[in-house]
């Protein structure tokens, strides 16, 4: 049975041709990215409007004993207290870094659904965070794992994280399957 030729992939020497199809896939899919960082967006938002609507800063409610609490802090440094406490330079420094996030998996991304929901994670997380800088100079953070992390953190920093985390996954598979 032959194909009807405005079906058929043209292939050129030097590898496929670009279908129109196989684009509009690709950016169907690119959907899941934008609603993984909508909705971390989201949540990241109402849990900071919680915290700012029901504590004082440096306010600390005990959750789960021995474990965890919810302590407010205004932070005014990067990740894990590091790169100053210049709200412009921050959110420069997060610009940049989804920029070079961004250029670095642009192939993943438009292949596979694990990276797309990695990098909506780290999107969505550093928006939050961004939303923070400009409204109050400093990020809301709460969550306090006191007895087993030092540092106080908020759900965009636990977003970006695990999809930090999850890139990397990513990576370490995609060279596996290269070897």
């Amino acid at each position: 049975m032959e194909v009807p030729e405005h079906l058929a992939v043209k292939q050129p020497a030097n590898g496929p041709e670009w279908e129109p199809a196989a684009a509009a896939r690709t950016g169907r899919s690119v959907y899941v990215l934008w609603l993984v960082a909508i909705v971390v967006l989201v949540l990241d938002r109402w849990s900071k409007t919680i915290v700012l609507a029901s504590f004082m800063p440096g306010e600390s409610r005990l959750v789960i004993p021995h474990l965890l609490w919810w302590t407010y802090v205004q932070n005014t440094h990067g990740a894990f207290g590091l790169f100053g406490n210049s709200p412009v330079l921050l959110i420069v420094l997060a610009l940049i870094v989804l920029g070079v996030f961004t250029y670095a998996f642009r192939d993943a991304v438009r292949t596979s659904n694990f990276v797309r929901v990695a990098f909506g994670m780290i999107v969505g997380g550093a928006v939050g965070n961004i939303v923070d800088r400009f409204q109050h100079q400093w990020v809301v953070d709460f969550i306090d794992f006191r007895t087993i992390w030092p540092n106080v953190f908020n759900v965009a920093d636990a977003c970006i994280t695990i999809g930090v985390a999850l890139l990397i996954l990513a990576a370490l598979r995609r060279e596996r399957r290269a070897a």
